[in-house]
């Protein structure tokens, strides 16, 4: 063997042995027994596609390095792993690759669980689950049926996107520019039966839930307040002329009705329906808007169209007016009452829209004090606060005055009422897919709608489908689908539909806390020991939806008595996106980092052809870009940990990391020089727990000092998850124990304090090295199981400070004094400073203010 000074630290050896030690000990399982204090560490599940990428490297070590810094601390940490398996990605493969979804997700689970055990991962695997498993599913169908029972479901007609090639419905994000995604064809708006989920019933908890949650991104909550919007207005009926009945419109801006120029219905409204019944072009105008996705942003960006009726309806406030009615495409029907009016002084869709179809605009609300004539309205509405104008009784009251007199006024007249209104919409869990969770519902032509009685639960997919027709295997099904009635024994049908996917992510954290239990999803008592989730880590992306449901289901769940906690994550955070610089070939296509290298000059090539290449910007990592850097890779090259290193010492979590060569190869000469600080140190070390030596040198006080005081601010560091400024005083610390003097009383003790103390700090960080470097120092237990460092109090205190030295305002010089020295000596330490002699230039000083510990002020 070469001598210790001419090795290189193995890799690849040593991070399959470690990983092989912690599972062979089962180091990371977890028990609802232990008696320390418990902490629920959980990234957000990944959808097994069979490969992992960067964003999961960056995702899991962040929650690894919590993980394992929180059990260090002395908690019972619950740090599990999952897949989040259903879906359509799993339909479109079996389509192109002819593979069956089952085979196919269940292959990249195997192969994902490989990739993910070779990062050194702190996960209890033997709670791993599946949501593609009968096991875990069936559980959800038995939550479904209880959510039934407890009226928190119901089945309605609903606007969905219909792609009329596929047979299918499609998510709004898979219409594209008013097409299927996959088939090209136009999308049509159908009504379908869905089953909903009602969320809506906790609107006003999921909102006020939200002030509790202050271990969460404030622009987080902030999104999912929006989301929720909820809003103050008025339900207010317009007459319609010459007609028998009444228009019931909702809005939160009533303070501006003097300046109302329009009333519009949206396209699915009851009364357009009756209008279009005598109106071909009507009915066709209707047709168009349902060529619109369904989505709020699909709507809002689509030019706004309205088609007048003929109709007008009544202003309520200003006597004698008539406003033309018009079926507009921007007009939601689930929104309020499905009928706004328009005042488009004050609004920028009814400015556009009034424009558009030469309509009246009038100022109804200016700034105080200014002259309501001299406002001019153009292309942008007014929408600033102000008092009323033109609006008769109104004027000289502020928008919130008016608001409240209007609303009083309606109400006493008996064709108003005060309402409080949301923009969250009951949750449509409905997909017409094979791949999910079946519904548990039979439909019966004589007993209607019937449960699936829970002995026969879990309804389980049918294996031989075929994806050769369009639209929903389960529904071509020749023999699934038919079932006996479980009340009347009758012939009856299967619900064809399946679970949207959200429904399995939103309670498999709670799974997680008894995973093996059969009679239920999971027991009370391990879910109200381990729930809340302490620290939950994943995407922005997420920031709403996701997050929303999970936060209702978990009300839901208490709600049927499954469990006592209401909020599932008491804490969150959102890490940054993994990018890298783009490259195209003289053709403008897109390259991958591996098709590209630096020529002699130093100019970017093809590998391939030398042909030069362009380079772009630092983008999010893309496949359609090719912009990407696979983790098998570089972890096969440089090791896991030297990729967690990189991942932590760049940029703040939350924020966007650039991935380079340069940063790669940095990581990795540290962990190698972490390595040969302990493999060869510069001081001959004494055995592990030999007392502290009778006298130290004060140069090697000096360097104890530091090491608690990174034992200090790494820990407040990780407490805030300020990881790369932790990797900033490690490698500080690393420096200095660099250049311990060797010669001086007490280092070899030193030393090896610096050093334990420096690898217990960046074991969480960096696992296998860290286990390798504590056995190289002589200890015969795991790092692992080692507890987090203390700093000692007294090594935190200085024994000197640095003082600023001014005159005349201007900093001359700074000099190191003994803390709490007296005033007078201050002084004439200062005066001596050569800096300062050269300023005073032989002058008296005037004065000298001295502010003890920080700074001496000479005025000449």
């Amino acid at each position: 063997m070469p001598p210790r000074d001419q090795e290189r630290y193995n890799v690849r050896e040593t991070e399959a042995k470690w990983q092989s030690v912690w599972e062979e000990r089962q180091s990371f399982a977890a028990s609802e027994n232990d008696p320390r204090p418990k902490y629920y560490v959980l990234e957000m599940f990944p959808y097994p596609s069979g490969r992992i990428h960067m964003g999961h490297v960056r995702n899991y070590t962040l929650g690894d390095l919590v993980a394992r810094y929180k059990r260090a601390r002395g908690f019972n940490v619950l740090h599990p792993m999952g897949w989040d398996a259903f879906g359509l990605p799993a339909e479109n493969a079996a389509i192109q690759n002819n593979v069956h979804p089952s085979k196919w997700t269940r292959e990249n689970i195997a192969s994902m669980r490989e990739q993910l055990k070779s990062m050194g991962l702190s996960y209890d695997w033997k709670r791993e689950v599946a949501t593609c498993e009968p096991e875990y599913y069936r559980h959800e169908q038995k939550m479904f049926l209880d959510f039934l029972a407890n009226d928190l479901v119901y089945r309605k007609e609903s606007w969905v996107n219909w792609d009329p090639v596929e047979h299918t419905v499609l998510a709004n994000e898979q219409v594209i520019d008013g097409c299927g995604w996959r088939s090209g064809a136009p999308v049509e708006k159908r009504l379908l039966n869905q089953w909903f989920l009602k969320i809506t019933d906790f609107a006003e908890d999921l909102l006020k839930g939200l002030e509790q949650l202050e271990r969460w991104p404030d622009r987080v909550r902030l999104m999912q307040e929006n989301w929720i919007g909820r809003s103050e207005g008025l339900r207010l009926s317009f007459t319609l002329a010459d007609r028998a009945d009444a228009l019931e419109v909702y809005t939160t801006r009533p303070d501006t009705l003097h300046g109302a120029a329009f009333v519009a219905i949206a396209a699915n409204h009851p009364l357009a329906a009756e209008l279009a019944r005598n109106n071909p072009a009507l009915g066709e105008f209707i047709a168009e808007c349902n060529r619109i996705g369904t989505s709020e942003a699909a709507i809002e960006t689509a030019e706004k169209k309205g088609f007048a009726t003929g109709l007008t309806a009544l202003n309520p406030v200003v006597e004698g007016q008539r406003l033309p009615v018009y079926v507009a495409n921007f007009v939601l029907m689930d929104y309020g009452t499905g009928a706004i009016f328009g005042c488009p002084a004050h609004d920028q869709r009814d400015l556009d829209f009034a424009r558009k179809y030469d309509l009246p605009v009038t100022v109804v609300v200016a700034p105080k004090d200014v002259d309501p004539a001299s406002i001019v309205i153009g292309t942008e509405a007014y929408a600033e606060d102000g008092v009323l104008v033109n609006s008769g009784d109104l004027n000289g009251l502020t928008v919130a005055e008016a608001k409240a007199r209007v609303i009083d006024a309606m109400e006493a007249r008996g064709i108003g009422q005060r309402a409080v209104n949301y923009r969250l919409r009951d949750w449509g869990v409905s997909r017409q897919r094979y791949w999910g969770c079946p519904i548990p519902i039979i439909h019966c032509d004589a007993c209607g709608v019937v449960p699936v009685p829970e002995a026969d639960l879990p309804v389980r997919l049918p294996e031989d489908v075929s994806f050769d027709k369009p639209g929903n295997p389960l529904a071509h099904h020749p023999t699934w689908k038919n079932v006996a009635c479980p009340c009347c024994g009758k012939p009856a049908r299967r619900e064809t539909d399946t679970f949207d996917t959200f429904f399995e992510s939103s309670w498999y954290f709670a799974r997680y806390c008894s995973p093996q239990e059969t009679s239920r999803g999971f027991t009370a008592e391990a879910a109200n020991h381990w729930l809340p989730v302490d620290q939950y880590i994943g995407g922005i992306e997420h920031a709403v939806l996701h997050l929303l449901y999970s936060r209702f289901f978990t009300r839901a769940l208490k709600h049927c008595g499954y469990l006592d906690v209401e909020e599932p994550f008491a804490g969150l955070l959102t890490q940054g996106m993994i990018c890298h610089e783009t490259y195209k070939d003289v053709d403008g296509k897109w390259l991958f980092p591996t098709d590209v290298e630096r020529n002699a000059d130093g100019a970017l090539v093809e590998i391939a052809n030398g042909r030069p290449v362009t380079l772009g910007r630092s983008e999010k990592m893309s496949k359609s870009k090719k912009n990407v850097v696979d983790p098998a890779g570089i972890i096969g090259t440089y090791g896991a940990d030297t990729a967690r290193l990189f991942m932590l010492s760049d940029s703040p979590p939350e924020r966007d990391l650039d991935w380079t060569e340069s940063g790669i190869d940095g990581a990795f000469r540290y962990v190698n020089r972490l390595w040969r600080m302990v493999v060869v140190p510069p001081v001959e070390l004494p055995p592990v727990g030999s007392p502290r030596p009778a006298a130290l040198a004060d140069s090697v006080v000096k360097t104890r000092r530091q090491i608690h005081k990174t034992i200090a601010v790494v820990g407040e560091d990780l407490e805030r998850f300020h990881f790369n400024k932790a990797v900033a005083r490690l490698r500080e610390l690393s420096n200095t124990l660099a250049e311990i003097p060797a010669a001086a009383e007490g280092a070899g003790w030193v030393l090896r304090e610096g050093l334990e103390t420096l690898v217990t700090l960046i074991g969480p960080m960096l696992p296998h090295l860290g286990e390798e470097l504590w056995f190289e120092l002589g200890h015969t237990d795991l790092l692992v199981d080692a507890p987090w460092p203390d700093a000692d109090p007294a090594l935190l205190v200085e024994d000197s400070v640095t003082i600023a030295v001014q005159v005349n305002g201007k900093l001359r010089a700074t000099i190191e004094l003994p803390k709490d020295i007296d005033a007078a000596t201050a002084e004439t330490l200062a005066l001596a400073a050569p800096a300062v002699i050269t300023a005073l230039d032989g002058k008296t000083p005037r004065k000298i203010i001295v502010v003890p510990n920080r700074i001496v002020n000479v005025v000449v």
